[in-house]
């Protein structure tokens, strides 16, 4: 780890200093004055969010994944004129914008990291002044201001959600929002952990979201610590062994991964009955409440991918994306630690329902937090109904925002007159009370016969076969059945070609009829399983060998798929399956 926890008392001097110094050089202390802040998670970032809040100002999180149009958007729509950064290179990003006469706002540029007199005369070109995080703090000692709270109904953040399609929508949060919801949080779980001083957290996952800064809120106001991983994801393992921190928040995708290598490494026969007999024992043991790491199961077989994650972790919460029944449950045993998932979305903070403790079931999101009240409402072109306890999710309590900065309509769209934020899930009641997400409202789409198609939820039924790492399944109003793209898991696909007779490379692999067509067949097999309807089932796929990520552009910074980019990305592939099968 490079950078060191840092003390109480050092963050909040120099969060009065920097915000001091903010002031001093012109921002106002209210809540419409919008800072900026253009970096990766590291301590300078919560030292300038603090500095913002300690004088009653607003942040603005931009990150890379939106694109230098998106950046602009938010600059001019927040009406940003400062911009802290932690490295040269976001610099000049904003800098080419202004070069380019695309923002007039901006006119002051924070720097973290050391920089060159060239950039500062390349700023001045542009009447950007660019000035060191350590000039502004030094600048705010020698003018110190006695800080000025904000009210719990005050702007906290602004976060731009990046969305699948259109502009950026910037979601108005309050101090109230984020405390509601960190505390709501915290009351689901306590019965298994009050946080300590001795706790430790790693902050890896954007700081630009929601999930992240609510984790850090709650964990800093039980006096807990945070360590910040080297700024890149790759060396994630580690600084997990580095920092071993207790409490781990994760995506799906990276579980997936520990998932992955944990079945992987059961190459031979006897390694696989070894460790399913292990996943059984430890499996009942979690249906009956207890959660350990120091069976014999676990220092025979575990002991190694729990080290992976520093030994310590006890618990971890999932969000952002829904995860696997079977990975869960999996996990969970092989762990040794709580594991909840959550869900929830910007507009309502980042969480609205949680798994609770001692509920060892998967595949579901558990009940509504205690600072929300849900509701499901009919949406008939879908054939849901909440009398049958199915619709769309709503949510209404004091972690729903407050709309989207400057734009009256889509705020409109997704807070009814009530109340009532719209969530665009489809929901479900289950019997013990906790929700299940089992579709998406807004991508739903008709095919030429007039049948309507949820693809998210065909996706979630396709992506459990054993060769698919991900999956984009595709149709539109002019055709009468759907195809897919398919990117084979590089590590699973060659073990699954040689069952059907076929070897090669990756590559060789992914161009093979016959492992085509068997992954085909895999799929229109779970999808029968699972219900689907004859017209809900591909006909036709292609294997793409290079993963949909956030930086190629088809994956959301919160690793949604950006669906109107996979079309236009796949759209000669697309049209060449639609001429074969009609063919």
């Amino acid at each position: 780890m490079k950078r060191p926890l840092c003390a109480l008392m050092q963050v909040s001097d120099r969060a009065e200093y920097l915000g001091s110094g903010l002031l001093h050089r012109g921002c106002k202390p209210f809540p419409d004055q919008y800072i900026g802040i253009f970096a990766q998670n590291r301590p300078e970032w919560t030292i300038s969010e603090l500095a913002c809040y300690t004088y009653s100002m607003s942040v603005v999180p931009l990150y890379d994944t939106l694109g230098p149009e998106a950046i602009v958007h938010i600059i001019n729509k927040a009406e940003i004129s400062t911009v802290v950064c932690d490295k040269p290179n976001k610099a000049v990003t904003l800098l080419e914008n202004c070069e380019k006469g695309l923002t007039c706002i901006l006119t002051t540029i924070v720097l973290m990291d050391p920089f060159d007199d060239a950039l500062k005369e390349r700023g001045t070109k542009c009447k950007v002044e660019i000035l060191s995080l350590k000039e502004v703090e030094d600048l705010g000692r020698e003018n110190l201001r006695e800080p000025i709270p904000p009210k719990p109904e005050d702007m906290s953040i602004v976060c731009f959600t990046s969305g699948t399609t259109g502009d950026p929508k910037g979601a108005m949060l309050t101090h109230g929002n984020v405390v509601a919801n960190s505390a709501a949080f915290f009351r689901m779980i306590e019965c298994t952990f009050i946080p300590r001083t001795d706790d430790i957290s790693i902050s890896y996952l954007p700081l630009a979201h929601m999930f992240e800064r609510v984790v850090q809120t709650a964990l800093y106001c039980s006096g807990s610590r945070v360590g910040f991983f080297q700024g890149d994801i790759r060396l994630l393992a580690d600084d997990m062994k580095t920092l071993q921190p207790t409490f781990f928040p994760v995506v799906p995708r990276l579980l997936n991964r520990i998932y992955d290598k944990v079945q992987s490494g059961a190459q031979t026969p006897f390694k696989r009955w070894l460790l399913n007999t292990a996943v059984s024992r430890k499996e009942a043991e979690v249906t009956q409440g207890i959660i350990r790491n120091d069976s014999i199961w676990d220092k025979l077989i575990f002991n190694k991918v729990q080290a992976t994650m520093g030994g310590r972790v006890r618990v971890m919460v999932t969000g952002a994306a829904p995860i696997s029944p079977s990975v869960l449950t999996f996990l969970r045993a092989a762990l040794g630690c709580q594991i909840f998932e959550a869900y929830g979305q910007t507009e309502c903070t980042a969480g609205c329902t949680i798994s609770m403790v001692g509920d060892s079931t998967a595949g579901h999101v558990g009940p509504p937090i205690p600072c929300n009240i849900m509701k499901l409402v009919d949406v008939q072109d879908m054939n849901y109904f909440a009398a049958k306890g199915e619709g769309e999710v709503c949510i209404k309590g004091s972690n729903v925002f407050k709309g989207y900065l400057k734009d009256p309509e889509r705020t409109a769209e997704a807070v009814d007159a009530d109340g009532w934020l719209h969530t665009g899930d489809i929901g479900k009641w289950l019997p013990n009370g906790t929700l299940k997400i089992i579709d998406r409202k807004k991508n739903i789409f008709k095919l030429a016969q007039g049948e309507y198609i949820a693809p998210e939820r065909i996706e979630n039924v396709y992506i459990r076969s054993g060769p698919v790492a991900q999956i984009f399944v595709h149709g539109d109003s002019l055709q009468a059945h759907l195809v897919a793209i398919v990117v084979p898991d590089p590590e699973v696909l060659p073990e699954f070609a040689a069952s059907k007779g076929v070897k090669g490379s990756y590559q060789e692999l992914c161009k093979n009829l016959e492992v085509k067509k068997a992954i085909l067949e895999d799929l229109i097999k779970l999808g029968k399983e699972a219900g689907l309807k004859s017209f809900e089932q591909v006909k036709d796929l292609y294997l793409h060998t290079e993963m949909f990520t956030v930086e190629n552009g088809l994956l959301t910074p919160t690793l949604k798929a950006k669906r109107s980019e996979l079309g236009k990305h796949f759209k000669s592939q697309i049209d060449c399956l639609y001429a074969k099968t009609l063919a």
